[in-house]
């Protein structure tokens, strides 16, 4: 019986009874690293993707390319969750009942929100003249409002023509770690809580009942 021997020498397996055999490791390696790439990375396409039954998804939608440049950060209660810019959309999915949503620019703007399971709601995200620089509006669409049809219509045709933003992971935790730092959360939750969550201003309402209605999101 002949025993066979592998030594790992440069790029190269080595089989020490006499035959050898050449493997490009950097091309081996780039396609284990696609493959893996492919199974963790979630997909995100075009058009409106409905959220798993025990959850709502909620699309913060840039209709217009004024202030394109102003990129606005987005935070789930106590989470930054995203940032973007210019005549974009983020889907964010998330299990039903009471949320926070804010953005952050300038200044600062919430939406206190109650989501049905299985639902899409829509939040136009608006660009806002400030002193130093843009501010941030949020807007949650309801269906019932004739003022919002304009909105809506340029929201779903945007969503239906273009894939999401999506903030990379390594970005979030990046963000996280400096906002932690100067306890940037912190300040304006208790500012949140102290002051701003009674003022219409500051806070918007997207209620359970003020989802899209499936037939809309073609």
């Amino acid at each position: 019986m002949v025993k066979l021997l592998l030594k790992l020498k440069g790029d190269k397996f080595l089989i020490t009874n006499g035959e050898s055999f050449v493997k490009n490791m950097k091309t081996h390696k780039i396609g284990l690293l696609l493959m893996i790439l492919f199974v963790i990375t979630p997909a995100m396409a075009t058009g409106f993707i409905a959220p798993s039954e025990e959850n709502a998804v909620v699309y913060f939608t840039r209709v217009s390319s004024y202030g394109g440049a102003a990129s606005f950060e987005f935070f789930h209660n106590e989470e930054f969750v995203g940032i973007f810019k210019n005549k974009n959309y983020m889907r964010y999915e998330v299990e039903a009942g009471e949320h926070l949503f804010w953005a952050s620019s300038e200044n600062k703007q919430f939406v206190k929100a109650n989501l049905e399971a299985g639902k899409t709601y829509i939040v136009l995200v608006h660009v806002r003249l400030g002193a130093w620089k843009a501010q941030v509006g949020l807007e949650p669409v309801d269906v019932t409002n004739p003022d919002q049809e304009k909105g809506l219509k340029r929201a779903i045709e945007l969503i239906n023509s273009k894939d999401p933003i999506v903030t990379p992971q390594s970005l979030i935790d990046k963000t996280t770690k400096k906002l932690q730092k100067r306890n940037f959360v912190e300040n304006i939750m208790e500012r949140y809580e102290n002051e701003w969550q009674y003022k219409d201003n500051y806070v918007k309402k997207l209620n359970a009942d003020m989802f899209i209605p499936d037939e809309k999101l073609k």
